[in-house]
């Protein structure tokens, strides 16, 4: 991998781990707790849509794996990782089939996130029960999928020629 390469793939975890920090300095409270935005995710879309599967899921893993280091835990981390790795299965097959947008492909990013960390939270915790918080969590994850899939179709639709030309010189 060329220097420019490596480059531009440490600007984008660098912003990816900044908007995770961010996110989690906003005291967001609806009441229902694990419900948030994703906005790190708007770095995972953008590599998605820009440059492809393997650099967004390296990113996100690597995001991943930083974040829990550095402001969570193992749990955080295994929660995290079930849930993109889900995510991101679905957005890589939707993207695929060129009939959603940014945003349905995000939306589809947002809930299936979400069933990841229910299935992990099911078997770590041994109980279905937690099986009856994923209609909540589905509302969330689309709702959350909606504003990164917007935000993240504004920034590739802006930030495209810049990317392209960075990778290619």
């Amino acid at each position: 991998m060329s220097t420019k390469k490596t480059a531009f793939y440490g600007m984008f975890l660098a912003l990816a781990l900044v908007a995770g920090y961010i996110e989690r300095l906003i005291p967001i409270n609806l009441g229902i707790p694990g419900v948030k935005l994703g906005l790190a995710n708007v770095v995972t879309m953008v590599l998605l849509y820009t440059v492809g599967l393997l650099p967004a899921a390296m990113i996100s893993a690597a995001r991943i794996l930083l974040s829990g280091l550095l402001f969570g835990s193992g749990f955080a981390m295994v929660y995290s990782a079930a849930g993109a790795a889900l995510s991101m299965l679905a957005m890589v097959l939707l993207k695929k089939t060129d009939k959603f947008s940014s945003i349905g492909v995000s939306v589809a990013g947002g809930i299936f996130h979400n069933v990841g960390q229910i299935l992990v939270a099911v078997a770590v915790l041994e109980t279905r029960s937690l099986v009856y918080y994923l209609p909540v969590l589905i509302i969330s994850g689309l709702a959350a999928g909606i504003i990164i899939g917007i935000l993240s179709g504004i920034l590739t639709t802006r930030l495209l020629p810049s990317i392209l030309q960075a990778l290619d010189n």
